[in-house]
């Protein structure tokens, strides 16, 4: 059987198994899923800017809170705002804010751009806080109306089932996360990694180094803020914690567990920090305690990452399946 007819049948499979996932797990752990969509899509575009351009940032959690506060906002003040448009506010909302912070943030690297973004997220999160006649405060904003998914002479969808909502949640995810994928695969994704490696090189070819990291901010920005969206869809509800500084470093968390160097290790890292935060939550309420130590553990002994033991195993299943491979083992 040739590769691509074992991706295609792994496709179906998965495809398949997203589809019957409510009727066969149940409301509870439909949930759960949806709450690792929306934290791996999120690590997934905090990674564009780490893994695929080397840039570490410590306030990521503000284009999440800008998405959520957006939709929520939108669809608060708008009575009659259909459900796709609200969430394409909670994205612009984003956006809007990292085309106002780029101009600065893409002439800084290193520790410079990862303490900007720390310091502006906790400037947002503490306007988020004061301005309560905006944001709700310490409240935050809740029980706002959640319109149905609707395409006039087609479907009308209740988006209160939990059932529904999670088609609708896995579809936006798995889009976006389909669309990130894409851009690392163009040429674009090529002088992404360039930038990483070598931005002088990558300037000497031609390109514009500033611009560039602007055109991946905004779009790093931009999907941060789709998960952003969903999740304040999701809960009913947006507050100043989706700003706080522990939600900046959930990214990073999850990123360094999966792994940084590759685009699915985010998405093993969403998974890995859900499980093991479910876990612990059963046992005991320091899970932060237990995953800073899984995370300590992974830096000292995996700095690849779930994914680089996952690449390694695969090299000596090669290696020692491929001709001659039982030989070069034993050597």
């Amino acid at each position: 059987m040739t590769p691509t007819a074992l991706r295609w049948i792994g496709g179906s499979l998965a495809l398949a198994a997203l589809l019957a996932y409510p009727y066969l797990f149940g409301i509870y752990f439909t949930n759960v899923f949806v709450t690792f969509g929306i934290f791996a899509l999120y690590a997934v575009s905090f990674n564009l800017l780490l893994g695929f351009t080397g840039l570490l940032s410590f306030g990521h959690a503000m284009f999440f809170g800008a998405g959520g506060y957006g939709t929520a906002l939108a669809l608060t003040h708008f009575k009659s705002l259909p459900l796709l448009p609200a969430l394409v506010i909670g994205v612009v909302a984003a956006v809007a804010l990292a085309l106002l912070l780029s101009p600065l943030m893409v002439r800084v690297s290193g520790t410079a751009f990862s303490m900007l973004h720390l310091a502006f997220a906790q400037l947002m999160y503490v306007l988020a806080l004061k301005l309560r006649a905006v944001t709700g405060g310490e409240d935050g904003i809740g029980g706002f109306r959640i319109p149905p998914f609707r395409i006039p002479g087609l479907v009308n969808v209740d988006m209160k089932d939990p059932s529904s909502f999670y088609y609708f949640a896995a579809a936006v995810l798995g889009l976006s996360v389909f669309v990130l994928w894409f851009v690392t695969k163009t040429p674009f994704g090529s002088v992404m990694v360039g930038l990483r490696d070598n931005p002088n090189r990558v300037a000497y070819l031609g390109f514009r180094v500033p611009q560039t990291k602007a055109a991946v901010y905004l779009l790093s920005a931009g999907f941060a803020g789709v998960a952003g969206s969903v999740y304040a869809l999701f809960q009913n509800l947006v507050s100043a914690d989706a700003l706080h500084v522990l939600n900046s470093f959930t990214p990073v968390t999850m990123t360094m567990i999966g792994g940084v160097g590759s685009f699915f290790g985010p998405i093993l890292g969403a998974a890995i920090f859900g499980l093991i935060s479910e876990l612990t939550s059963r046992y005991t309420e320091r899970v932060e305690l237990v995953v800073g130590l899984i995370l300590i553990i992974v830096i000292m002994y995996a700095p690849q990452g779930f994914m680089g033991l996952v690449n390694a195993a695969r090299a000596r299943a090669r290696a020692r399946f491929a001709p001659g491979g039982a030989t070069e083992l034993a050597r």
